[in-house]
């Protein structure tokens, strides 16, 4: 339960950030407010970029020294065998979500 929880607070999370990476109809003037906001969330973005690439790197790392470590403890190695594929999956992850955010925003200006 806590687990599915999680998961969406997650989706909520990023479905708010590309709500607000496309900012609002450009049709009408942004108000300042919505301007802080639409800046507020494309930094937001970005930190996320650039903080998730030192964080994989980290995890991948912590991964396959758990396994180099383990001693042969089968429940080790496949700690470490499951980190290092969720985080490779995570980044790619975050990695295609601004891919498609960026071809997205391009199309719409």
């Amino acid at each position: 339960m806590k687990k599915f929880l999680y998961n969406i607070l997650f989706i909520l999370f990023i479905t708010i950030i590309i709500i607000f990476s496309f900012g609002f109809p450009t049709f009408a003037a942004y108000p300042k407010l919505v301007n802080k906001i639409i800046d507020a969330f494309e930094n937001i973005k970005s930190y996320i970029v650039a903080i998730a690439t030192p964080i994989a790197a980290v995890s991948i790392g912590a991964g396959f020294l758990m396994q180099k470590f383990s001693f042969g403890d089968e429940e080790r190695i496949r700690t470490g065998k499951k980190l290092i594929r969720t985080s490779i999956v995570s980044y790619a992850f975050i990695l295609t979500l601004d891919l498609i955010i960026s071809l997205i925003e391009g199309l719409i200006k």
